[in-house]
Protein backbone atom coordinates (compact mmCIF):
# COMPACT_ATOMS: atom_id res chain seq x y z
CA UNK A 1 0.00 0.00 0.00
CA UNK A 2 1.19 3.72 -1.14
CA UNK A 3 -0.07 6.40 1.17
CA UNK A 4 -0.16 10.33 -0.32
CA UNK A 5 -0.39 13.09 1.61
CA UNK A 6 -0.93 16.34 -0.88
CA UNK A 7 -2.99 14.02 -3.03
CA UNK A 8 -5.06 16.55 -4.35
CA UNK A 9 -2.46 19.48 -5.37
CA UNK A 10 -0.68 19.85 -9.02
CA UNK A 11 2.34 17.19 -8.28
CA UNK A 12 0.04 14.64 -6.10
CA UNK A 13 -3.13 14.67 -8.78
CA UNK A 14 -0.16 13.84 -11.41
CA UNK A 15 1.40 10.97 -8.89
CA UNK A 16 -1.84 9.31 -7.66
CA UNK A 17 -2.44 9.01 -11.25
CA UNK A 18 1.17 7.27 -12.42
CA UNK A 19 0.57 5.10 -9.21
CA UNK A 20 -2.91 3.91 -10.37
CA UNK A 21 -1.65 2.88 -13.80
CA UNK A 22 1.22 1.08 -12.39
CA UNK A 23 -1.03 -1.00 -10.35
CA UNK A 24 -0.17 0.03 -7.23
CA UNK A 25 -3.36 0.47 -4.05
CA UNK A 26 -2.84 4.02 -2.95
CA UNK A 27 -4.35 5.44 0.12
CA UNK A 28 -4.69 9.09 -0.12
CA UNK A 29 -4.79 12.17 2.39
CA UNK A 30 -7.29 14.85 1.13
CA UNK A 31 -8.26 17.88 3.42
CA UNK A 32 -11.38 18.78 4.43
CA UNK A 33 -11.83 21.63 1.41
CA UNK A 34 -11.02 19.31 -1.34
CA UNK A 35 -12.46 16.29 -0.34
CA UNK A 36 -15.46 17.36 -2.62
CA UNK A 37 -13.41 18.23 -5.56
CA UNK A 38 -11.21 15.44 -6.16
CA UNK A 39 -9.86 14.61 -9.93
CA UNK A 40 -11.28 11.53 -11.90
CA UNK A 41 -9.04 8.77 -10.07
CA UNK A 42 -10.93 8.92 -7.11
CA UNK A 43 -13.44 6.93 -8.28
CA UNK A 44 -10.73 3.62 -8.98
CA UNK A 45 -11.28 0.72 -7.01
CA UNK A 46 -7.60 0.89 -5.85
CA UNK A 47 -7.52 4.08 -4.27
CA UNK A 48 -8.58 4.31 -0.71
CA UNK A 49 -9.74 8.09 0.44
CA UNK A 50 -8.96 9.50 3.61
CA UNK A 51 -9.91 12.90 4.60
CA UNK A 52 -8.13 14.76 7.54
CA UNK A 53 -5.66 17.06 8.04
CA UNK A 54 -1.49 16.38 8.68
CA UNK A 55 -1.90 17.75 12.23
CA UNK A 56 -4.77 14.74 13.32
CA UNK A 57 -2.67 12.25 14.93
CA UNK A 58 -5.34 9.56 15.58
CA UNK A 59 -6.28 9.97 11.93
CA UNK A 60 -2.80 9.62 10.43
CA UNK A 61 -2.06 6.22 12.67
CA UNK A 62 -4.96 4.69 11.05
CA UNK A 63 -4.08 5.91 8.07
CA UNK A 64 -0.80 4.81 7.78
CA UNK A 65 -1.58 1.19 8.79
CA UNK A 66 -0.28 -1.07 6.78
CA UNK A 67 1.41 1.34 4.48
CA UNK A 68 4.88 0.44 2.78
CA UNK A 69 5.63 3.85 1.66
CA UNK A 70 4.73 7.30 1.94
CA UNK A 71 4.89 9.78 -0.04
CA UNK A 72 5.08 13.25 1.25
CA UNK A 73 4.02 16.33 -1.36
CA UNK A 74 1.48 17.70 1.36
CA UNK A 75 2.77 21.75 1.05
CA UNK A 76 1.72 24.96 1.83
CA UNK A 77 4.46 26.95 -0.05
CA UNK A 78 1.65 29.04 -2.51
CA UNK A 79 -0.18 30.21 0.37
CA UNK A 80 2.00 33.00 1.32
CA UNK A 81 1.84 33.15 5.23
CA UNK A 82 4.78 32.12 7.20
CA UNK A 83 2.51 30.28 10.05
CA UNK A 84 0.60 28.45 6.87
CA UNK A 85 4.06 27.15 5.62
CA UNK A 86 5.54 25.99 9.52
CA UNK A 87 1.83 24.50 10.73
CA UNK A 88 1.70 22.54 7.21
CA UNK A 89 5.55 22.09 6.87
CA UNK A 90 7.05 21.26 10.13
CA UNK A 91 4.48 20.25 12.53
CA UNK A 92 2.83 18.16 9.59
CA UNK A 93 5.87 16.05 9.40
CA UNK A 94 6.78 15.78 12.91
CA UNK A 95 3.45 14.44 13.19
CA UNK A 96 3.56 12.07 9.63
CA UNK A 97 7.05 11.01 10.87
CA UNK A 98 5.60 10.06 14.44
CA UNK A 99 2.52 8.23 13.16
CA UNK A 100 4.87 6.65 10.33
CA UNK A 101 7.04 4.94 12.73
CA UNK A 102 3.85 3.93 14.93
CA UNK A 103 2.79 2.00 12.27
CA UNK A 104 6.24 0.65 11.05
CA UNK A 105 6.05 2.46 7.42
CA UNK A 106 8.79 1.37 5.35
CA UNK A 107 10.23 4.51 3.99
CA UNK A 108 9.01 8.10 3.25
CA UNK A 109 9.46 10.00 0.03
CA UNK A 110 9.79 13.67 0.42
CA UNK A 111 9.29 16.25 -3.00
CA UNK A 112 11.74 19.19 -1.32
CA UNK A 113 12.74 22.51 -3.12
CA UNK A 114 16.84 23.11 -4.83
CA UNK A 115 18.35 25.18 -2.27
CA UNK A 116 16.52 24.05 0.44
CA UNK A 117 18.47 24.73 3.85
CA UNK A 118 17.94 25.12 7.02
CA UNK A 119 20.70 28.15 7.19
CA UNK A 120 18.96 29.69 4.59
CA UNK A 121 17.84 33.24 5.07
CA UNK A 122 14.33 32.74 3.17
CA UNK A 123 11.77 31.27 4.55
CA UNK A 124 10.44 29.21 2.23
CA UNK A 125 13.93 26.98 1.80
CA UNK A 126 14.54 27.60 5.64
CA UNK A 127 11.52 25.76 6.37
CA UNK A 128 11.75 23.22 3.59
CA UNK A 129 15.23 22.37 4.60
CA UNK A 130 14.35 22.13 8.55
CA UNK A 131 11.56 19.04 7.07
CA UNK A 132 14.20 17.50 5.26
CA UNK A 133 16.39 17.06 8.79
CA UNK A 134 13.21 16.14 10.73
CA UNK A 135 12.96 13.28 8.05
CA UNK A 136 16.46 12.57 8.79
CA UNK A 137 16.11 12.50 11.90
CA UNK A 138 13.51 10.50 12.04
CA UNK A 139 14.88 7.12 12.16
CA UNK A 140 12.82 6.47 9.33
CA UNK A 141 14.49 5.05 5.55
CA UNK A 142 13.89 7.71 3.70
CA UNK A 143 14.59 9.50 0.42
CA UNK A 144 14.07 13.11 -0.77
CA UNK A 145 13.96 14.57 -3.78
CA UNK A 146 15.33 18.58 -4.21
CA UNK A 147 13.39 19.60 -7.78
CA UNK A 148 13.91 22.66 -9.81
CA UNK A 149 10.56 25.10 -10.00
CA UNK A 150 7.71 22.49 -10.95
CA UNK A 151 5.79 23.39 -13.81
CA UNK A 152 2.45 22.48 -16.24
CA UNK A 153 -0.91 22.61 -16.58
CA UNK A 154 -2.30 24.62 -13.61
CA UNK A 155 0.74 25.01 -11.62
CA UNK A 156 1.30 28.26 -9.77
CA UNK A 157 4.61 29.54 -10.91
CA UNK A 158 4.83 29.94 -15.01
CA UNK A 159 0.76 30.03 -15.18
CA UNK A 160 1.02 33.01 -11.71
CA UNK A 161 3.23 34.76 -14.07
CA UNK A 162 1.20 34.35 -17.48
CA UNK A 163 -2.02 35.84 -15.00
CA UNK A 164 0.37 38.58 -13.65
CA UNK A 165 0.89 39.54 -16.92
CA UNK A 166 -2.62 39.50 -18.15
CA UNK A 167 -3.49 42.07 -15.30
CA UNK A 168 -1.40 44.74 -17.31
CA UNK A 169 -1.38 45.48 -20.55
CA UNK A 170 1.73 47.84 -20.52
CA UNK A 171 4.31 46.43 -18.57
CA UNK A 172 5.59 43.27 -16.18
CA UNK A 173 7.32 44.11 -13.05
CA UNK A 174 10.46 41.66 -12.79
CA UNK A 175 12.16 40.79 -9.62
CA UNK A 176 15.84 42.10 -9.75
CA UNK A 177 17.22 42.50 -13.08
CA UNK A 178 16.77 38.70 -14.01
CA UNK A 179 19.68 37.11 -13.92
CA UNK A 180 18.84 35.24 -11.33
CA UNK A 181 19.55 30.90 -12.91
CA UNK A 182 16.47 28.91 -12.69
CA UNK A 183 16.20 25.09 -13.53
CA UNK A 184 12.37 24.13 -14.51
CA UNK A 185 11.35 20.53 -14.52
CA UNK A 186 8.14 19.53 -15.94
CA UNK A 187 5.15 17.77 -13.23
CA UNK A 188 5.46 14.67 -15.72
CA UNK A 189 9.24 14.04 -15.30
CA UNK A 190 8.96 15.06 -11.68
CA UNK A 191 6.40 12.30 -11.04
CA UNK A 192 8.89 9.46 -13.50
CA UNK A 193 11.89 10.71 -11.27
CA UNK A 194 9.31 9.92 -8.34
CA UNK A 195 8.59 6.37 -9.57
CA UNK A 196 11.76 5.44 -9.60
CA UNK A 197 12.84 6.68 -6.50
CA UNK A 198 9.62 4.04 -5.13
CA UNK A 199 11.18 1.38 -7.57
CA UNK A 200 14.67 1.28 -7.00
CA UNK A 201 16.38 0.16 -3.71
CA UNK A 202 19.79 2.49 -4.77
CA UNK A 203 17.82 5.76 -3.74
CA UNK A 204 16.90 4.64 0.15
CA UNK A 205 18.76 6.92 2.06
CA UNK A 206 19.54 9.14 -0.42
CA UNK A 207 18.48 13.03 -0.96
CA UNK A 208 19.75 14.33 -4.69
CA UNK A 209 18.46 17.41 -6.74
CA UNK A 210 16.73 17.30 -10.25
CA UNK A 211 16.26 19.70 -12.63
CA UNK A 212 15.15 19.57 -16.07
CA UNK A 213 16.65 19.90 -19.40
CA UNK A 214 17.88 23.06 -19.53
CA UNK A 215 18.77 26.72 -17.20
CA UNK A 216 17.28 29.43 -17.64
CA UNK A 217 17.28 32.64 -16.11
CA UNK A 218 13.75 34.62 -14.85
CA UNK A 219 14.70 37.06 -17.55
CA UNK A 220 14.34 34.74 -20.51
CA UNK A 221 11.40 32.38 -18.90
CA UNK A 222 9.51 35.56 -18.89
CA UNK A 223 10.26 36.21 -22.25
CA UNK A 224 9.90 32.69 -23.26
CA UNK A 225 6.18 33.57 -21.48
CA UNK A 226 5.15 36.32 -23.36
CA UNK A 227 6.78 35.03 -27.01
CA UNK A 228 4.21 31.70 -26.10
CA UNK A 229 1.43 33.19 -24.90
CA UNK A 230 1.41 36.22 -27.33
CA UNK A 231 1.38 38.78 -24.48
CA UNK A 232 4.05 41.72 -25.13
CA UNK A 233 4.58 44.04 -22.35
CA UNK A 234 7.55 46.44 -21.13
CA UNK A 235 9.69 44.44 -18.47
CA UNK A 236 10.74 46.79 -15.66
CA UNK A 237 13.44 45.85 -13.37
CA UNK A 238 12.28 46.41 -10.31
CA UNK A 239 13.93 45.76 -6.61
CA UNK A 240 12.34 42.81 -4.63
CA UNK A 241 12.00 44.42 -1.40
CA UNK A 242 9.32 46.83 -2.77
CA UNK A 243 7.58 43.80 -4.33
CA UNK A 244 8.00 42.09 -1.06
CA UNK A 245 6.57 45.23 0.47
CA UNK A 246 3.38 44.78 -2.07
CA UNK A 247 3.64 41.21 -1.23
CA UNK A 248 2.84 41.71 2.26
CA UNK A 249 -0.35 44.93 1.44
CA UNK A 250 -2.02 42.67 -1.19
CA UNK A 251 -2.26 39.37 1.57
CA UNK A 252 -3.39 42.00 3.54
CA UNK A 253 -5.82 42.78 1.19
CA UNK A 254 -7.03 40.39 -0.74
CA UNK A 255 -8.04 36.45 -0.30
CA UNK A 256 -5.01 34.78 -2.19
CA UNK A 257 -2.37 37.30 -4.15
CA UNK A 258 -0.33 36.06 -7.02
CA UNK A 259 2.83 37.36 -5.91
CA UNK A 260 3.75 36.11 -2.17
CA UNK A 261 6.75 36.18 -0.40
CA UNK A 262 7.52 32.24 -0.77
CA UNK A 263 7.15 33.09 -4.83
CA UNK A 264 10.06 35.77 -4.29
CA UNK A 265 11.94 33.41 -2.20
CA UNK A 266 12.54 31.05 -5.26
CA UNK A 267 13.45 33.79 -7.07
CA UNK A 268 15.98 34.91 -4.69
CA UNK A 269 18.75 33.35 -5.37
CA UNK A 270 20.07 30.50 -8.25
CA UNK A 271 18.51 27.13 -7.91
CA UNK A 272 20.16 24.69 -10.11
CA UNK A 273 20.88 20.86 -9.85
CA UNK A 274 23.76 19.12 -12.28
CA UNK A 275 21.66 18.70 -15.63
CA UNK A 276 22.57 15.07 -15.76
CA UNK A 277 21.24 14.26 -12.40
CA UNK A 278 17.88 12.98 -13.43
CA UNK A 279 18.85 10.57 -16.19
CA UNK A 280 21.87 9.15 -14.32
CA UNK A 281 20.11 8.70 -10.42
CA UNK A 282 16.71 7.67 -11.80
CA UNK A 283 16.65 7.28 -15.37
CA UNK A 284 14.76 9.89 -16.31
CA UNK A 285 15.21 12.09 -19.88
CA UNK A 286 13.75 15.83 -18.98
CA UNK A 287 11.52 17.33 -21.37
CA UNK A 288 12.29 20.89 -22.90
CA UNK A 289 10.93 24.06 -21.56
CA UNK A 290 9.79 25.80 -24.41
CA UNK A 291 8.26 22.82 -26.02
CA UNK A 292 6.41 22.29 -23.24
CA UNK A 293 4.67 25.59 -22.27
CA UNK A 294 3.20 25.51 -26.41
CA UNK A 295 1.43 22.43 -25.43
CA UNK A 296 -0.47 24.39 -22.65
CA UNK A 297 0.17 28.06 -22.31
CA UNK A 298 -1.59 29.48 -25.55
CA UNK A 299 -5.55 30.05 -25.48
CA UNK A 300 -6.14 30.44 -21.87
CA UNK A 301 -8.22 32.86 -20.19
CA UNK A 302 -5.84 34.39 -18.10
CA UNK A 303 -7.14 37.37 -16.62
CA UNK A 304 -10.43 35.75 -15.75
CA UNK A 305 -8.21 32.89 -14.43
CA UNK A 306 -6.50 35.68 -12.28
CA UNK A 307 -9.12 37.09 -10.74
CA UNK A 308 -10.81 33.65 -9.84
CA UNK A 309 -7.77 33.09 -8.19
CA UNK A 310 -7.44 36.44 -6.06
CA UNK A 311 -10.73 35.73 -4.87
CA UNK A 312 -10.93 32.47 -3.95
CA UNK A 313 -10.47 31.65 -0.27
CA UNK A 314 -7.68 30.90 1.23
CA UNK A 315 -6.74 27.28 2.79
CA UNK A 316 -6.76 27.29 6.33
CA UNK A 317 -6.40 23.24 7.10
CA UNK A 318 -2.83 21.91 7.83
Amino acid sequence: MIFVTGAAGFVGRHLVERLLEAGYPVRVLVSPRKANALPKWASHPNVEIVVGVLSDEETLYRALIGVHVVFHLASAQWWGRRRNLERVELVGIRYLAAAARAARVGRIIVLSHLGASPSSGYTLLNVKGQVEEAVKASGLAYTIVRAGLVYGPDDAFINHIAMMLSTNPVFFLMPGNGEVVLHPIHVDDVVSVLMAALERVDTVDLATEVGGAEYTTLLDLIRTIMRVTGMRRLIIPTPPYLLRLWARFAAAVWRRSLLTPQWLDLLATNHTARIANAFDVFGVRPRRLEDSLVGYLPNKHYLLRALAYVLRARPREA
